[in-house]
């Protein structure tokens, strides 16, 4: 397992929103613990010839039954506006750790507004809002990586 299908793996289990995650085969242990500030992982391994396919079965479990519930949360947001990110990156509420953060649930926003920084390569980019409305629903922890076009933010635009 070389270190290419180990990001991978971390990737996927952050995705997934499986807390922890324990692989144990042949000759590889693998845990991914993932908190709301930190990603966790510990490997142990004698062979670097482990069997991926095995991996990959046992991985998949926890996604099929992370995806039930956010269906059923998709019904319930249809009305409100979603503010996406337009880059990957680390997604930061707050322009530094000893500043408050750009916007609580119940704060108004304009278009033009910035909502949150999204670092990526070393530079910090500023989001701004594209909708005027009210913040409903933060849908990312602070500090965690995004992907392009994640939901963010949940606008109400009455």
């Amino acid at each position: 397992m070389d270190i290419k299908e180990i990001q991978s793996l971390i990737k996927f289990v952050a995705k997934s929103g499986a807390s922890e995650v324990k692989l144990e085969m042949e000759d590889v242990k693998i845990t991914i613990k993932t908190g709301a500030s930190k990603t966790e992982t510990t490997i142990v391994q004698a062979n670097p010839m482990a069997a991926m396919p095995q991996m990959q079965v046992q991985a998949a479990a926890p996604v099929a039954a992370q995806e039930v519930p956010a269906a059923a949360n998709t019904e319930d947001d249809s009305k409100y506006i979603t503010v996406k990110s337009p880059i990957i990156g680390t997604f930061y509420r707050k322009p530094s750790p000893d500043k408050p953060v750009f916007v609580e649930v119940g704060d108004t926003i304009s278009a033009g507004d910035t909502v949150c920084v999204i670092e990526a390569m070393k530079l910090f980019n500023e989001i701004e809002s594209e909708v005027s409305g009210k913040i409903v629903k933060v849908l990312v922890d602070d500090a965690t990586p995004v992907e392009f076009d994640q939901p963010l933010f949940l606008v109400d635009p009455s």
